[in-house]
């Protein structure tokens, strides 16, 4: 196994993707090739080999940093000489620009660490749950900037991961439809003593905000264990972006009940330029001012090629 020089003054080790997958050859994958078929993202090409290669290493990393997050648990135990509380969930953000394909990774990944025996119990939350409901994002002038950390409700999101990392016995979180475009008001995911808990979403690994009085307050990556962003070249990101735009197009913009439905008459040139239009006022500025800034705060970076296909993994050095 070949890794990149380390020499260079970088936080990280990179390792090119046959040497990572090199660290799973003697792995069963767990998954079918129609499972991961119904774990795809619209528009994205995964499979058998992309998941053996790339997130089957991941999920046996992350099992390895949970066993022994477990073994300090019980060591502290034995230097306190007195009984702690039991041990609280293992939290794992996960982080990328919209139409990068963080969605598919939180997905695989919980699909795969509920196989290991150590940890069957893992939860995902999206933090699209935590956007304001569009009626509150329209009177604050929102509605445009929907996506963007100021969209959220972050002390609702930061009152969520503590209470996970308080070891609660249950925690609910709102559900976001995309159908709707909106915060379902009546439904709630209810969460039950995970073993590990993935939340994902555009901005977790943002820092915290500096209050009135210069006072720096909490992150929500404050309380993660572990966090990943899925990277990629942004003319790719904007390029995938436009295709599944199309896609939708075909599809989900056509349901009568979509917010979107009015995008399903357009013709393919004009959906084009309105994909293009949106991801140049709205998602590729949020992504350059507010998402890349917060690579380098991650515990490791997927990074893609124009193929979608992971080409090299980074894992901050220990």
């Amino acid at each position: 196994m070949t890794l990149m020089p380390s020499d260079d003054g970088s936080p990280y080790v990179e390792l090119h993707r046959s040497a990572w997958a090199a660290l799973a050859e003697s792995m069963p994958l767990p998954l079918s090739a129609e499972e991961v078929e119904r774990l795809r993202g619209l528009g994205e090409e995964l499979d058998l080999d992309e998941v053996s290669d790339v997130y089957l290493p991941i999920s046996r990393l992350l099992s390895l940093y949970v066993l022994h997050v477990g073994a300090l648990h019980n060591a502290t135990e034995k230097f306190l000489g007195a009984r702690q509380p039991e041990r609280t969930p293992f939290v794992i953000g996960i982080a990328g620009s919209v139409a990068v394909g963080k969605s598919t990774t939180a997905r695989l990944l919980r699909e795969l660490l509920a196989h290991w025996p150590e940890h069957p119990n893992v939860a995902l939350v999206t933090t699209d749950g935590f956007l304001y409901p569009n009626a509150e994002l329209e009177r604050r002038g929102l509605l445009d900037r929907k996506g963007f950390p100021e969209s959220y409700d972050r002390r609702a999101l930061l009152k969520f991961v503590i209470d996970i990392k308080s070891g609660r016995d249950e925690v609910t979180a709102p559900v976001y439809s995309h159908l709707k475009y909106d915060v379902l008001p009546d439904e709630r995911l209810t969460i039950k003593r995970p073993d590990i808990v993935l939340i994902e979403g555009l901005n977790v690994l943002q820092q915290a905000r500096r209050t009135a009085g210069g006072r720096i307050g909490l992150a929500v990556r404050d309380f993660f264990d572990f966090s990943v962003y899925v990277d990629a070249g942004t003319l790719d990101i904007r390029r995938w972006y436009v295709e599944r735009f199309l896609r939708l197009r075909e599809t989900a913009f056509r349901d009568p009940a979509s917010y979107f439905q009015r995008y399903g008459h357009l013709s393919e040139d004009e959906a084009v330029a309105e994909a293009k239009r949106i991801w140049d006022t709205i998602n590729g500025p949020n992504l350059d001012g507010n998402i890349s800034p917060t690579r380098g705060r991650a515990t490791l970076v997927l990074r893609k090629d124009a193929d979608h296909s992971v080409r090299y993994v980074r894992l901050r050095k220990l």
